[in-house]
């Protein structure tokens, strides 16, 4: 892991905004470095030993210690060549996130993406092999040679897709043709880059007509809304498309490899019980009434209207000119938050200061949103978002920092074991940003109380129940596409339909709002992704409450949960702290904590 630049050497910054923007060179200087090369040349050849070893692990059967000295080598061949490629293939991914109308770097993107799954054929066999074998011989293999225990949670996840694999054929064919498939995201990510909202005179990206959507003035909002329903109309047969294709991909192969339902393999890679899943989103629709429905009726009420427009339902209370944070402003609550978990988690976030490790200019090009990229293990991880200076973006910085942090915790265990499941890998981002809530909450007016709390409550709705709504269009979607394609006025008709039912009859669905599905990235990049920040909120409402219990107790333990990475389930994870997330009662707990907070704005206003 590169630490060596000074912190008092100048950053890079955006000449525009004077943002920090990133410096990749810790991974490689461009596109052209040679070391590129290099790397992947290491990795194929860390693949070739691997390689080697198929068929040795059948034949060792009967033999403890030969077969763990045979997991060990696998494992650890296997991780170098993550690391190798994974540089690589990082690099290529964060240089395309803030250039994405560069054709050179979308092509070493998609060459280098062929290339790895090329190399990648020829591990194939270890997985099929490793799941020939019984459990009582790979736990005798790990009582006989002690270094082998240390991939037992690496061996889990391996073995939990015994019933969901093909023939060695056939799992090289799935993946030597990934490439190609993925030039759909690759279509739909670009599609949405070029997309231009004319509102006036003025032509806006994605993420700055979205941005208009918190805007103090209802004109401006109702402008951005137009403009964008607009621009979005005009490319949703292609993103309809993408979509569709995708879908239509991702069915044919749980189709093959016998997956209950389209959200089966998700489950498995998030390592989490479907009955868990749909515990905690039964849970969440229960409550739409007295969550969703009931704040936005009051916030109707607050702002003089009966029915608020869908541009409205993130607009500030009131039109005045809200609060806006500097670089530094957000700097410095972000890392006084952190530290009220103890030194450590704020030095570590300054680290990410300190270096070029931020990009968070917004520019044309650059993709909208935010990410925390953990690279590998012996590397460090880069973090991005468009920072605008509003209070979101302070969460946001929080959020993304939070992901940084806990990479960083992850990295002892290397690249294999630090992956953590979705369903944990959201708690550390969202627990981020509950610290700076409570943080601005403690110094705030009256006035500025009132207009945190109403935003807090937003972006709880927004990570809880629209995110539960998504979960639900997608059930919907993939649905329908096993009847075959899903016309784009019957995508539509699905979108407002769970929408509607989720916000309830205080925020109108005015015509344009029915194509706003289409810039959800997640359903075409990750399908079922999104119920993991639900989860990850609900989560973290109970991990606060039980902070609150016995401070100094609660930091030594989520320490411990972080940095355990991917090598405990989410159950065992959560047991430390008495939890049960196959509970209904246990999500109810999460929302009944939203509703409080919805009580307290009620009460102030």
């Amino acid at each position: 892991m590169n630490t060596d630049t000074a912190a008092s050497a100048p950053l890079p910054v955006d000449s525009v905004t004077q943002l920090p923007v990133w410096d990749l060179s810790d991974l490689y200087d461009g596109p052209e470095d040679p070391k590129i090369a290099q790397d992947f040349a290491r990795g194929e050849a860390h693949i070739k030993d691997l390689a080697k070893l198929q068929g040795q692990f059948v034949s060792a059967r009967g033999n403890a210690e030969r077969l763990g000295l045979l997991i060990d080598q696998a494992a650890s061949l296997y991780e170098k060549a993550m690391d190798d490629m994974g540089g690589a293939l990082a690099y290529a991914t964060l240089a395309s996130t803030i250039d994405r109308e560069n054709a050179r770097i979308a092509k070493m993107q998609s060459d280098l993406g062929t290339q790895a799954a090329m190399i990648s054929a020829d591990s194939l066999f270890l997985s099929l092999e490793l799941n020939q074998l019984e459990d009582w011989e790979i736990e005798n293999a790990f009582k006989t040679v002690e270094k082998a225990q240390r991939w037992r949670p690496w061996l889990r996840r391996i073995r939990a897709s015994r019933p969901h694999e093909l023939t060695p054929d056939l799992e090289r064919l799935m993946l030597e043709r990934m490439p190609a498939v993925s030039q759909w995201t690759r279509l739909f990510d670009e599609t949405l880059t070029r997309l231009r909202a004319k509102v006036g005179k003025e032509s806006l990206t994605l993420n700055e007509a979205l941005t208009r959507l918190s805007a103090p003035q209802a004109p401006i909002r109702k402008a951005a809304a137009l403009g964008l329903s607009a621009a979005l109309r005009d490319n949703a047969p292609v993103l309809a498309l993408s979509l569709n294709t995708l879908a239509f991909e991702k069915q044919v192969e749980d189709r093959w490899r016998k997956y209950a339902d389209p959200a089966a393999s998700r489950h498995l890679a998030n390592e989490v019980d479907k009955d868990a899943v749909d515990a905690m989103a039964e849970a969440v629709s229960e409550s739409y009434v007295n969550l969703s429905h009931r704040y936005y009726k009051l916030k109707a009420k607050v702002m003089g209207r009966k029915q608020l427009d869908y541009w409205d339902r993130n607009a500030p209370l009131t039109q005045d000119v809200q609060k806006h944070y500097s670089w530094e402003e957000a700097r410095k609550i972000v890392l006084d938050s952190f530290a009220q978990m103890g030194p450590e988690f704020a030095e570590r976030a300054e680290r990410f200061f300190d270096r070029p490790w931020i990009d968070a200019a917004p520019r044309p090009g650059k993709s909208s949103g935010a990410y925390a990229h953990p690279v590998t293990a012996n590397r460090h991880p880069y973090v991005m978002l468009n920072f605008t200076g509003d209070r979101r973006e302070v969460l946001t910085l929080a959020h993304e920092l939070g992901h940084a942090v806990h990479q960083t915790l992850c990295q002892p265990l290397g690249s294999i074991l630090a992956d953590t499941p979705l369903t944990l890998a959201e708690t550390a981002s969202i627990f981020a940003e509950g610290l700076v809530f409570e943080h601005l909450v403690a110094t705030a007016t009256l006035e500025e109380k009132k207009a945190l709390l109403a935003g807090k409550i937003e972006d709880g709705l927004n990570s809880v129940i629209r995110q539960i709504a998504f979960h639900r269009f997608e059930e919907k979607f993939h649905a329908a596409r096993l009847e075959g394609e899903v016309a784009l006025d019957q995508i539509n008709a699905m979108w407002l339909d769970v929408m509607g039912e989720s916000l309830g009859p205080a925020i109108k669905l005015n015509d344009g709002y029915e194509v706003y599905w289409s810039y959800v990235s997640h359903f075409v990049h990750s399908p079922f992704y999104v119920y993991a920040y639900a989860f990850g909120d609900l989560l973290v409402s109970a991990l606060m409450e039980k902070r609150r219990e016995n401070p100094a107790a609660f930091t030594p333990l989520y320490r411990e949960l972080l940095a355990g990475g991917g090598t405990r389930t989410y159950v065992e994870a959560l047991a430390p702290f008495g939890m049960n997330p196959r509970d209904k009662s246990f999500w109810k707990m999460g929302c009944a904590r939203l509703e409080g907070l919805i009580e307290a704005f009620e009460a102030l206003v």
